[in-house]
C-alpha cells in the first residue's frame, strides 16, 4: 500500500513524499525508523491500470451534501443512526453509493463510531467531514454538525463552479483562438501562397513572417504535436510530485488577472473550514492542519502547517500569520482581535463570510476584465494573420491598376 505523509526532520524542515508499507501502522514505523517526525500521513488513491473501473459510476460531492442533510434531518427527528442509514442506501439511485452507506450502516450496526466507519471511505468523506464528525459525537451536537457539513460542502461546490465558469470562457476563447490561427496558416495561407509566387512579388515583412511560421507548421507539424503532448504530460505527472505541485501552485497565484482571485479562495476555503472546526470544538492543532488541507495550494498548506507548530509551541495565530505573504493584514488584525477577547470562534465565522464574498466579487471583477483582454488578443492575433495574408492581394492590386 502507498501513503502519502507530511514529516519533520531533525532540523525542523517539513518534509512531503510517499512510503509503501503493508499497513499505516508499517509505515509510520518505517518514518520514524527514518528519525522523521510524523505530522500527517494518508493513504494514497489506488492508480494500478488493474484497478481502474472506467465504467463504475462515481459518488459526486452533490449526492454527499444531499446524503449528509438527509441524515441531518432524520438523526434530528429522533430515527436512530443506523436506521437512517439502512434507510438512505435504499432510496440512492448510485449503486456505488449504496454499497457505501451499507458499509457504513453495518459498521456502525457492529459497535463502530458513525466517524470510524467514515474514515474506512476517505474517498468520500474527507479528513475535515470525519474529524468533525468525531467531535460532534463527542459533544453530542450530531445533527447539528451535519447540517452544517452539508452547508459547507455545498458553498464550495458553488464556490468551485462559480471559479471553473469563470476560467473556462477565456480557455474557450483561447482555444478558438489557436484552432482558428492554426487553421489559417494551414489551410488558407497555403492556398495563396502559388499566387504570390507566381506573381514575383516583394512581399512584405508581416507576410514573410507569417509564411515562415505556416511552413514551420505544415513541415513539422509531428514536433509541434510532439511538444504539446509532452507540455501536456510534464503537467499531468507533475501535479502528482512534491516539485511539481510547488513550481504549479506558485505559477497559480502568481497569475495575472486571475491570481488574486486563486489566493482569495484558497484563504476562504481554509477559514471556512477552521471557523467550522474550531466552533466544533475540534483541537486547534488538527483544526489548523485540516484547514490547510482543503485549502487545494501546497504553499497555503504548509503554512498552516507551520502556524499549527508555532501555535504548539505557544503562540498565537495572528503571530504565527505575521509576515507570511500568503495572507493580507486585514485577516491577522480580525484574528488577533478574536483571540484577544475570547470570541475566536464567532470572529472567525464572520470572517469566513467575509472572504466568501471578497471571493464572489473576486470572480466577477475577473470577469468583467478577462473577456475585454481574450478579445483583444484573439482579435491581434487572427488580425495580424489576416494582414498578412491581404497586404501582397493589395499590392498586387495596384500593380494591376
Amino acid at each position: 500500500m502507498q501513503f502519502h505523509y507530511q514529516t519533520r526532520d531533525v532540523t525542523g524542515h517539513v518534509l512531503n513524499g510517499d512510503v509503501f508499507a503493508g499497513d499505516e501502522r508499517q509505515a509510520i514505523a518505517k518514518l520514524r525508523g527514518m528519525g522523521l517526525t510524523l505530522i500527517s500521513i494518508e493513504q494514497a488513491e489506488a492508480s494500478s491500470f488493474l484497478n481502474w473501473k472506467p465504467f463504475e459510476r462515481r459518488v459526486s460531492k452533490s449526492e454527499i451534501v444531499y446524503l449528509t442533510g438527509q441524515l441531518a434531518i432524520m438523526l434530528d427527528s429522533g430515527v436512530p443512526l443506523a436506521t437512517a442509514l439502512n434507510g438512505l442506501s435504499e432510496q440512492s439511485p448510485n449503486p456505488k453509493l449504496c454499497e457505501i452507506i451499507s458499509d457504513i450502516a453495518s459498521a456502525v450496526e457492529g459497535g463502530d463510531n458513525f466517524s470510524t466507519a467514515l474514515a474506512r471511505h476517505p474517498k468520500q468523506f474527507d479528513r475535515t467531514y470525519v474529524n468533525l464528525m468525531r467531535a460532534s459525537e463527542a459533544s453530542g451536537t450530531m445533527p447539528l454538525m451535519l447540517e452544517r457539513l452539508a452547508e459547507m460542502t455545498r458553498a464550495e461546490m458553488e464556490t468551485r463552479q462559480k471559479v471553473v465558469g469563470a476560467l473556462m470562457y477565456p480557455a474557450a476563447m483561447l482555444f478558438a483562438c489557436i484552432a482558428s490561427s492554426v487553421f489559417l496558416l494551414t489551410y488558407v495561407f497555403p492556398k495563396l501562397k502559388p499566387m504570390f509566387a507566381s506573381r514575383s512579388l516583394d512581399l512584405p515583412t508581416p507576410t514573410l513572417v507569417v509564411m515562415t511560421i505556416s511552413d514551420s507548421l505544415i513541415d513539422y507539424w509531428y514536433l509541434y504535436s510532439a511538444g504539446a503532448a509532452l507540455a501536456i504530460g510534464l503537467v499531468i505527472f507533475g501535479k502528482r510530485q512534491q516539485w511539481g505541485r510547488r513550481m504549479l501552485d506558485a505559477c497559480v497565484v502568481r497569475l495575472p488577472v486571475v491570481g488574486s482571485m486563486l489566493r482569495k479562495v484558497s484563504i476562504s476555503r481554509s477559514l471556512r473550514t477552521l471557523a467550522t472546526t474550531v466552533n466544533a470544538d475540534v483541537p486547534m492543532l488538527d483544526a489548523l492542519k485540516l484547514s490547510g488541507r482543503v485549502s487545494n495550494n501546497i504553499w497555503y498548506e504548509e503554512a498552516w502547517t507551520s502556524v499549527a507548530d508555532e501555535v504548539m509551541s505557544g503562540r498565537q495565530i495572528h503571530q504565527a500569520l505575521d509576515g507570511n505573504s500568503l495572507f493580507p493584514a486585514t485577516l491577522l488584525q480580525m484574528i488577533a482581535a478574536g483571540e484577544s477577547t475570547g470570541k475566536l470562534g464567532p470572529v472567525l465565522n464572520k470572517v469566513s463570510d467575509y472572504y466568501d464574498r471578497e471571493v464572489h466579487q473576486s470572480i466577477k471583477t475577473t470577469t468583467s476584465m478577462i473577456e475585454p483582454l481574450m478579445v483583444l488578443i484573439m482579435g491581434a492575433l487572427i488580425g495580424t494573420i489576416a494582414l498578412a495574408m491581404l497586404l501582397p492581394i493589395f499590392k498586387l492590386s495596384g500593380h494591376v491598376g
